[in-house]
């Protein structure tokens, strides 16, 4: 059927924080608005799929209460009080805070706060460019990665995997730690394709019955925290049955005879106690990818957001060596393909500005940095000015009540850049409208597959709002810092970006929409050997040299296992704290966006926390009661839900709710801790003992 008169299609791709980065087909209507949001039919990952939240679309952009013209503070801080501002005077008064800091308390005492409101290379990293040239404190990224990549990357030396399309050639597809039908839905197109096409089993691993868990043909629902058990155990089936492809390990691994010799304690019985698994549960897993060397081992990031979480997606990439599954077309072990890609960001970023001397502060410890810890601080002065952009860490950071109290400081002058009044944005002096992925033009990659993409903008931004790049830029001017990439436009930085890193112009990228930029057979699947310098993969990780950008080791690195185990660093429950809780993605919202949206507020409705009916009987609680959660960093109250589908012990509640969603007005980070997570820092969202009371 063809589209209404007035409606046009438009190329574009998902800005948001998720590893599909879809290429989008966009309704666009009369020039002015959008429509339906669909999937890129003719894009071979995306594949015409896209999740429901991007679909609607609509109701985000055009939302009624999107922040359309700069404001003020005019009441006390948090109080919701803002009056409408010029942007010249909003300007103005935010480079005279940054210049009185800078003389007063030099210029550390400003953080640039980012992070991937936006996946546009453009619009999320430019702030780097003003961070570099005015020699402000440096942000170090810790809340999303830190706890995953250094452990696929500790194996394999490299970030990058087979062609995640290669899924739908695979005889078996585990999907490990993440609910992809709520967080990347496209990993469940190429898996069901393998399933249809060939027969393909399906294994998911997680620790609650998801909708992904629903899918599967074997569903291990373990304990949060016990991913390195269960792949110990498997690897010492894989050697007890001769299963092992000990012609690979002898060509391509550095300590198969060793790595056998440790897991010949850690057989299924040891991780049964461990993980709450049946033994039954964990023998099948063995014998199922030991038989199938195409066994397509998908990591995802939930399992490694824990204490032990680096530990945990080590061990758990070692499986695909011990049987030599990397050998096979839709075999081997990915977690994302950032590597492939070869950047040259000095535009974007400004590089060539960098002073490697100026501290970075970390992302993840935002309270302690704002609340003056020393050790947060890197032993420097004080946070006085913040400019935030692409990021709400009022309710998405952890230790909640401590960011809360650093953000309320009478002396903290504060930016936030953004579409609605977030909790983060109320709390700032000046707030900022931006526009939308729409509204802007921008360039993004793959972080599940292997695209390169243009989105153009495809609509115009309303009221006053104004792009990321543009607000640098006018900012920059007024506080004297000079780069070129600041007197460029997003299109000649982008085209600039792509020619530098060879992979040609815009004008050919935007002819085709996108670049496959897939790697050979050989090179993804390691075949001429592993990123090490001897060719091999890994079994004895060597956390202080593994090739992973990072500010330094951290946390208790040195207590990290070398070989794959259970490190037991976790957060256990206590007779104080008898629950583990997680934190986990919902299917509506994404982190704390989408949740504004009218359509993800009604299927959501409330926050939740789901409990096992036999401990909620046990603690008289029923279903939809008023529960109270708490454990030494906070507690909050919200409602129970009676769920089965999770080991008894265990608490999950979905999505980063607004605060003012939970009855006593905190949110669930309230709980979470932000203690250094080893080895290169990060944030343990799934890693809480707590208590639980009937309200």
């Amino acid at each position: 059927m063809n589209a209404p008169a007035g409606i046009v299609r438009r190329p574009s791709v998902c800005p948001h924080d998720c590893p599909s980065a879809c290429a989008l087909d966009v309704e666009v209507i009369g020039g002015s608005r959008i429509g339906r949001v669909h999937g890129a039919a003719d894009q071979s990952y995306t594949a015409g799929v896209v999740c429901a939240k991007v679909a609607r679309y609509a109701e985000r952009i055009h939302h009624k209460d999107r922040l359309t013209q700069p404001l003020r503070r005019t009441g006390p801080k948090g109080s919701g009080q803002f009056a409408p501002i010029s942007w010249d005077d909003a300007l103005d008064i935010v480079a005279e805070n940054f210049l009185k800091n800078e003389r007063d308390f030099g210029a550390e005492s400003i953080w640039p706060y980012h992070y991937a409101g936006t996946m546009g290379l453009v619009m999320r990293d430019g702030i780097k460019r003003l961070t570099h040239v005015k020699r402000y404190s440096g942000f170090h990224s810790t809340i999303c990665i830190n706890t995953a990549w250094p452990g696929f990357i500790a194996g394999t030396g490299k970030m990058m995997g087979p062609d995640p399309r290669e899924m739908a050639k695979a005889d078996c597809v585990v999907i490990w730690g993440t609910n992809a039908v709520s967080t990347q839905v496209n990993v469940m197109t190429h898996a069901m394709r393998a399933r249809k096409e060939r027969g393909a089993k399906i294994v998911v691993v997680d620790i609650y019955r998801n909708d992904t868990m629903k899918q599967a043909d074997l569903a291990l629902c373990l304990r949060p925290g016990t991913d390195g058990a269960l792949a110990c155990a498997t690897m010492h089936v894989l050697f007890r049955d001769g299963l092992a492809d000990r012609d690979y390990l002898a060509r391509y691994t550095d300590a198969p005879d060793e790595l056998e010799a440790h897991l010949s304690a850690r057989d299924p019985q040891w991780a049964s106690a461990i993980t709450g698994l049946p033994v039954a549960e964990i023998e099948a897993f063995a014998a199922l990818v030991g038989q199938h060397k195409r066994t397509y081992f998908r990591l995802g990031y939930g399992f490694s957001r824990q204490r032990n979480g680096a530990s945990n997606m080590h061990a758990a990439s070692c499986i695909a060596a011990v049987t030599g599954a990397w050998a096979h077309e839709g075999g081997g072990a990915f977690h994302n393909n950032s590597a492939i890609y070869h950047w040259r960001k000095t535009l974007i970023e400004g590089l060539d500005a960098y002073d490697p001397d100026v501290r970075k502060l970390d992302q993840s410890r935002i309270g302690a940095v704002l609340c003056g810890e020393t050790e947060a601080l890197g032993g420097g002065g004080p946070v006085k000015a913040l400019l935030v952009q692409s990021t709400n860490p009022v309710v998405v950071a952890p230790a909640q009540d401590k960011v809360r109290r650093g953000f309320a400081r009478e002396d903290l002058f504060v930016c936030v850049h953004e579409h609605f009044m977030t909790e983060t944005a109320g709390m700032a002096d000046i707030v900022l409208p931006a526009t939308m992925f729409l509204e802007h033009d921008d360039l993004y990659q793959g972080g599940g597959h292997q695209y390169i993409m243009f989105g153009p903008k495809a609509v115009d931004a309303p009221g006053e709002c104004r792009s990321n790049h543009d607000l640098l830029c006018a900012l920059a001017e007024r506080l004297g810092a000079e780069h070129r990439g600041f007197a460029m436009n997003p299109r000649e930085i982008i085209d600039w970006t792509l020619e530098a890193s060879g992979w040609g112009s815009l004008d050919a990228l935007e002819a085709n929409k996108w670049l496959d930029a897939q790697p050979s057979f050989e090179e993804a699947h390691f075949i001429k050997g592993f990123a090490y310098k001897d060719g091999r993969f890994r079994f004895k990780a060597d956390w202080a040299t593994t090739p992973f950008t990072n500010n330094g080791l951290m946390g208790p690195w040195r207590e990290m296992p070398s070989l794959p185990d259970h490190w037991t660093i976790i957060e256990n429950a206590d007779d104080e704290h008898p629950f583990r809780l997680a934190t986990s993605p919902s299917r509506s919202f994404l982190n704390s966006t989408f949740a504004e949206t009218p359509t993800s507020q009604t299927r959501e409705r409330r926050p939740t926390v789901m409990i096992h009916p036999e401990d909620a009987a046990k603690l008289g609680i029923g279903d939809g009661d008023i529960v109270r959660l708490g454990n030494k960093r906070g507690d909050t109250r919200l409602h129970a839900k009676l769920f089965e589908g999770l080991r008894r012990g265990v608490l999950i509640s979905e999505g980063v709710w607004p605060s003012e969603a939970f009855l006593d007005g905190r949110g669930i980070n309230v709980l979470t801790g932000d203690d250094i997570v080893a080895p290169f820092g990060g944030a343990a969202f799934h890693d809480n003992s707590v208590w639980v009371r009937a309200a």
